[in-house]
């Protein structure tokens, strides 16, 4: 059976927001959004309000983002840059240099005001675009 060779004009992506954070400069974002991330938004399009509906205050999310900065040719690194720790494939890590620098956070909703949504642990730098939202799937029983 021949490989699955997906065509790449179907690959693209279309950004659904931003991100507006207080960090602007990769060193001063946290490696992960626990780990000390302010306070963030994500301001969406108008063109996907309805796809909004639903979402609440308190609840976490997963967000995508593409990481527009990201070194796309990095495809081994020392885990969270420490030299001591020997080379792993980016596969293997949650490096933001990697061939598709998708970016994927778990955050918590603070608040909404339309099309913008206020969330806490989120290490994207501002201006970050995102991709997609998901919600963060609870017990078999209640989904």
């Amino acid at each position: 059976m021949p490989a699955y060779s997906p065509d790449p004009n179907d690959l693209a992506l279309k950004p659904v927001g931003t991100v507006v954070s207080e960090l602007t400069d990769l060193k001063d974002a946290p490696r992960q959004g626990d780990e000390g991330a302010p306070e963030a938004w994500l301001v969406f399009d108008e063109t996907v309000r309805p796809a909004l509906q639903g979402l609440t205050e308190g609840s976490d999310v997963l967000v995508l983002t593409w990481l527009d900065r990201s070194d796309r040719s990095v495809t081994a690194v020392h885990p969270r840059g420490d030299t001591s720790r020997p080379r792993a494939g980016v596969f293997s890590t949650r490096s933001p240099d990697r061939p598709n620098p998708i970016g994927l956070h778990q955050v918590t909703i603070t608040s909404i005001e339309e099309l913008r949504i206020r969330v806490r642990n989120l290490e994207a730098l501002d201006g970050t675009p995102v991709l997609d939202l998901k919600p963060l799937l609870g017990p078999t029983d209640e989904r």
